[in-house]
């Protein structure tokens, strides 16, 4: 994710491409042609791309405020915060156990 720089696999995350210098919108196929750059499907992260620009710099051009208006028509669909998955949830869980056994 360009936003909070997670890795996950492509088909967990968003792909967002540049079609043209001035197109940019979200690729649903993951196979459309242009540069693309991936985002978690949270609302947080896409918050975290505008005030970053992250895509920006991973698009190599400047969403301008109306192509920020079209992906954010997108991403009211999405969850506003990332749902961790089992693995996630299992690792956090023993690192709090160890950290209160440390203590």
């Amino acid at each position: 994710c360009v936003a909070c720089r997670e890795t996950k696999p492509k088909r967990e995350l968003v792909r967002v491409v540049r079609i043209t210098p001035e197109s940019v919108e979200v690729d649903r196929t993951g196979k459309k042609n242009g540069r693309g750059a991936y985002l978690c499907p949270a609302q947080e992260c896409w918050h975290l791309a505008e005030k970053k620009r992250s895509l920006n710099h991973a698009l190599q051009i400047t969403v301008s405020p109306e192509h920020w208006h079209a992906l954010w028509e997108y991403a009211e669909g999405l969850p506003e915060h990332k749902v961790l998955t089992r693995a996630e949830r299992q690792n956090m869980d023993s690192s709090i156990e160890s950290a209160s056994k440390a203590s």
